[in-house]
């Protein structure tokens, strides 16, 4: 897994970096918005793969074994359409990750009142906007401490906690709810081939089918531990081939134990997945492990979160050096974390958690936040499938150690299908969800639309008003040359 034969550095191997893209990408607390669908979650599943996940490992894997070097689609939408819009891409990324946090360290903190074993007294505290933005603050800062601890640190953090966390519940979680369905037992969900195409009742049913493209989200981001992986070029590719074989498998697996043991009109999207563990193992006589299984969750959460922390601040960072930051955010402590990003990364959570008190409730807050963060790297993605094409062309003799199959055929269906599904999410992101009570729909809606406005002249604000004086001297960053080049 990890290897290393210098002390002061280490080597991932392929598992390693297909565990931890598993870990990025795999969620366990958004299961629950799928399993309303019961059978038909196995077609939306797959559809959102063969549209949108398997474009996004091809685009990654030659994007990323043709620039094996820092930058991650900082370099990728530079090398195509310049720094600016370079800028813009990974600043996308980056603050996905502070305005995605709300909503898992929401089920966090669900999960730490699910550990008390009076389920009835958990549901009530758990809907309780009073005591929630206190908790997640706790959680969350407890994680940006963890990543201050520096990278290598993380990596052994997320890789363990992940194992405990997540691969670990989402296992037993599997194994209980089919050995529950193949004995025979009764379930919520009506089996059959005609149960597996969705039944549409209205537009906007889709909007929470349509998180699964978020759910997806995030296989680029491991390109950070590139230059920790020996032979990067095929590392990388492989492990990114494996991982979505196992991703896809691991969501249909886990998402219909939900629908076989909770009602369709009872699925509530922060406490679903806690409730269908504590029926299957009150059914099987195992009460007692209903809060193990909730405190696992915490620590999967938590690894979730570190390494959601660590990878985009590691490539700002190397970014910000290259002169798009101020001096300010160009520091690291002494495990040589970029301690000002991940402080500000937490100063963003810490605003964003007070819409817990504005909106009516957090399973509101939750989604809203969900379709926000959906919003901002839907246009990333099309962004870097834009990119993907343009430098095939403009590029055409560079060495690709992985390149889309199908030829410039397969480039343009690899990517055309890639941009309409980027499209499309991001369309249906925009409708207030029928299912949740979100308050009025147009406040609702203008919130997501002046969010992203916001995010989205964030970085091109900073663009225009950088100097010189930002360029970090004395650096060996890679991206100085690459700038020099793109102006």
């Amino acid at each position: 897994m990890l290897k290393s034969s210098d002390p002061h550095k280490f080597k991932i191997g392929i598992l390693s970096l297909a565990i931890i893209n598993v870990i990025v990408i795999f969620d366990l607390t958004g299961l629950a918005s799928q399993a309303e669908y019961g059978l038909s979650s196995i077609f939306y599943y797959l559809f959102a793969a063969l549209f949108f996940l398997i474009p996004i490992c091809f685009v990654a894997a030659e994007l990323g074994t043709t620039y094996p070097n820092a930058g991650g689609v900082f370099r990728w939408v530079g090398q195509a359409f310049g720094p600016r819009w370079g800028f813009v891409a990974i600043f996308l990324q980056w603050v996905n990750a502070p305005i995605f946090f709300p909503t898992t360290l929401a089920f966090a903190w669900i999960a730490l009142v699910f550990i008390n074993p009076n389920l009835a007294a958990d549901s009530k505290i758990a809907a309780n906007s009073n005591y929630a933005p206190i908790v997640i603050l706790m959680i969350l800062w407890l994680a940006i401490f963890a990543a201050l601890r520096g990278f290598k640190s993380t990596t052994w953090t997320t890789i363990t906690f992940g194992l405990i966390g997540t691969i670990i519940p989402a296992g037993i979680l599997s194994f209980l709810g089919f050995l529950y369905f193949f004995q025979g037992n009764p379930i919520q969900i009506s089996v059959g081939w005609s149960e597996f195409i969705p039944k549409m009742s209205g537009f906007s049913g889709l909007v929470l089918a349509a998180a699964i493209f978020l759910d997806y989200a995030g296989m680029e981001m491991s390109f950070v531990h590139i230059e920790n992986t020996k032979n990067p070029q095929k590392t990388y590719s492989l492990a990114i081939l494996f991982s979505t074989f196992f991703i896809v498998c691991i969501f249909v697996l886990t998402t219909l134990p939900i629908s076989f043991v909770i009602p369709a009109a009872q699925i509530n999207l922060t406490e679903s997945l806690l409730m269908a563990f504590d029926s299957l193992l009150r059914f099987y006589g195992l009460p007692w492990a209903s809060p193990v299984i909730a405190a696992l969750l915490v620590v999967g959460i938590a690894g979730q979160l570190i390494v959601w922390l660590a990878g985009p601040s590691v490539a700002m960072l190397s970014i910000g050096r290259a002169g798009f930051l101020p001096p300010i955010f160009h520091k690291v402590n002494s495990h040589n974390a970029p301690r000002n990003i991940l402080l500000l990364m937490g100063l963003i959570v810490t605003i964003l958690v007070i819409t817990f008190k504005i909106l009516p409730s957090v399973q509101a807050v939750f989604q809203m936040l969900t379709q926000l963060a959906s919003l901002l790297y839907l246009i990333m993605y099309i962004m870097m499938f834009s990119a993907c094409i343009y430098l095939r062309y403009a590029l055409p003799n560079i060495e690709r150690p992985f390149q889309i199959p199908g030829g410039k055929v397969g480039l343009w269906i690899c990517n055309g299908v890639g941009i309409f599904s980027s499209l499309f999410g991001f369309y249906v992101s925009l409708i207030p969800p029928s299912q949740i009570p979100v308050g009025n729909p147009a406040t609702y809606v203008a919130i997501l639309i002046v969010g992203s406005i916001i995010f989205i002249a964030t970085p091109i604000v900073l663009y225009s008003l950088r100097k010189p004086s930002w360029v970090m001297e004395n650096n060996e960053n890679p991206l100085k040359a690459f700038i020099k080049i793109k102006p």
